[in-house]
């Protein structure tokens, strides 16, 4: 296990969780993230990623939502965790991350390779 590996366990045990707007996909635009997360999820087409980009949206995102829920990568988690970041709709966890674990998770975004998803 590679040292990003194991930044991104620790980041994504500590990033809380909450409910979304049913049907709400407004966080699912294109987005960037790192080599080793981007490994983690199915590969697709030029042709799907055209489409996407097309559409303004993440070509993991189907009609029923996230495809690639559970290994969504780390700036997917972090939306709506943190003010400067907040989802649209006003949903949040109980108790969102401290400045320092966000601190963190920025400066693994500026240290490490970022492609798009």
């Amino acid at each position: 296990m590679t040292d990003n590996d194991q930044k991104i366990r620790y980041f994504r045990q500590h990033i809380p969780t909450f409910a979304c707007v049913p049907g709400c996909h407004d966080c699912c635009g294109p987005t960037t993230t790192s080599s080793e997360e981007m490994a983690r999820l199915p590969e697709k087409s030029e042709a799907e990623h055209d489409a996407a980009l097309a559409e303004w949206r993440c070509p993991h995102l189907g009609t029923n939502g996230c495809q690639v829920y559970a290994e969504r990568p780390l700036i997917c988690r972090l939306f709506g965790t943190t003010p400067r970041l907040a989802c649209p709709n006003g949903q949040r966890p109980a108790v969102m991350i401290g400045p320092k674990l966000e601190r963190q998770i920025m400066r693994f975004f500026k240290e490490t390779r970022q492609v798009l998803v």
